[in-house]
């Protein structure tokens, strides 16, 4: 600078350039000039703070030069270092230097790795979505995909089957349904599905099953409305829980939820608690009448077989009597009389010099009314 002597030999000595001594002496420094913003008027008021200082006081903002002092003041508090020269954030110069950005940089790439790779177990699948739409879907194995929250996975089990009960059955909690023949029936279901799309089954219905438990009670009133009382608790129950599961699989395709319906069973289907004994009554009676008839209708087939029996059996004779009627007449004749004879308690002998009748039948009673002859020897005794 102007007002001090260069740092040689002839400073020290006392001399200025030239080799002139300086007026000040030896060792001694000339008249320092103070900085601008230092220096005072001649009216000895403070110094004016600069253009840029005006600014930064108007607009209310720190200065930015300062704020960057402080900045470096507080990382290098952080480093555990003081105010010194040394390594790392101004710490001693005997510590290491701690590759903080290495070890931030670091951690960021685990986390991204961590949150890259998922894995699939069997029988389940994997929907992808990307910024909240769907991507894609993954099958069991070791999948990658973009860190999260880019990419987002949802696991659902897709060979599970599950079962959706509808009616208890119990008292107290029936679920009742009109015929076709306008009765009233108790009845009790249970709906096995699983998943079959598991894009749709995520995104395409709210509550799968609560949509299922719904679509099959729709399904069970249309086909019972369709059917008598006997045909819903007699052997066409197997037949509408068929009937019930494709409709099921109608609504449910129609939806688009991703669903297939595996089966569907009929628990019970009883009448109401509060008409059941009556009802058990009318079965009963419904029970005896069917005896009845079939009884009925194995006596008119054996009066039918016997009838059948006897119109052959007199076409053999008719066929007889047309090649001998004489002799087929007597021959039915006495078949006849014997027939009816049989049960009189009468002989009739019909041969000349034989009386035309004898009572042997009353002879026979009056020997066996007769007492036994008194024993000889018996008499003597006495």
């Amino acid at each position: 600078m102007p007002w001090q002597n260069n740092e040689d030999d002839n400073d020290r000595n006392g001399t200025g350039k030239g080799g002139k001594k300086s007026p000040w002496g030896a060792g001694s420094e000339g008249p320092k000039t103070p900085p601008k913003s230092a220096a005072k008027n001649p009216w000895g008021e403070p110094p004016r703070p600069s253009r840029d200082e005006d600014r930064a006081r108007s607009s209310g903002t720190p200065d930015f030069d300062e704020f960057i002092r402080r900045s470096q003041e507080k990382l290098r508090g952080l480093g555990g270092g003081g105010s010194g020269g040394g390594g790392g954030f101004g710490g001693d110069s005997s510590r290491p230097n701690v590759p903080w950005g290495l070890i931030a940089g670091g951690i960021v790439l685990i986390g991204l790795a961590s949150t890259s790779a998922f894995r699939v177990d069997a029988g389940e699948r994997a929907v992808v979505t990307r910024l909240g739409q769907f991507a894609t879907t993954k099958g069991p194995g070791f999948h990658l995909k973009l860190p999260s929250p880019i990419d987002e996975v949802t696991k659902v089990k897709f060979e599970d089957i599950r079962t959706t009960q509808i009616g208890a059955g119990g008292e107290g909690d029936e679920n009742l349904m009109i015929t076709g023949d306008q009765n009233i029936i108790d009845i009790a279901y249970t709906v096995r599905w699983r998943i079959r799309n598991a894009e749709q089954f995520l995104f395409q219905v709210t509550d799968p099953e609560g949509t299922v438990k719904v679509a099959t009670e729709s399904a069970m009133r249309e086909m019972i409305a369709k059917a008598t009382l006997n045909d819903a608790i007699g052997p066409e129950r197997a037949a509408i829980a068929e009937q019930v599961r494709e409709r099921v699989q109608e609504i449910l395709d129609s939806y688009g939820a991703g669903i297939i319906v595996q089966g569907l069973d009929i628990r019970q289907a009883d009448p109401p608690a509060a008409v059941d004994e009556a009802f058990k009554d009318v079965s009963a009676a419904q029970q005896d009448a069917q005896q009845f008839l079939n009884q009925a209708r194995a006596y008119s087939q054996q009066i039918s077989a016997q009838a059948a029996g006897a119109t052959a059996q007199f076409d053999k004779v008719y066929e007889q009597y047309r090649l001998a009627p004489v002799v087929t007449r007597k021959r039915m004749y006495m078949e006849t009389m014997e027939s009816v004879l049989s049960k009189v308690d009468k002989t009739v002998l019909e041969s000349q010099g034989v009386q035309a009748y004898l009572p042997l039948p009353e002879l026979r009673r009056r020997q066996q009314a007769a007492p036994p002859p008194a024993d000889p020897v018996q008499g003597d005794a006495r």
